[in-house]
């Protein structure tokens, strides 16, 4: 996949509703399951809270790709 291809299926993700709306409700399903998990059960409190982390990441990562093309995209050249 080209870089250009790339960024712009990540573009194409953050625009669409249905996937923003998908992560926020992952996202708080892993924060809920943390909070809720049995106050014994630490493996599970941390499996929640790695799901919700991966889940800000690939976010991240997604708005990364596209932020880095658009200074890439708009620098001058020297």
């Amino acid at each position: 996949m080209k870089p250009e291809e790339r960024t712009a299926a990540a573009r194409a993700l953050i625009d669409n509703p249905l996937f923003d709306r998908l992560m926020d409700e992952l996202e708080a399903a892993a924060i809920n399951s943390c909070v809720n998990a049995k106050i014994t059960d630490h493996e599970s409190r941390a499996a929640f809270a790695a799901e919700a982390r991966a889940i800000r990441n690939f976010r991240g990562k997604l708005k990364f790709l596209t932020e880095q093309a658009r200074t890439e995209g708009t620098s001058a050249p020297a």
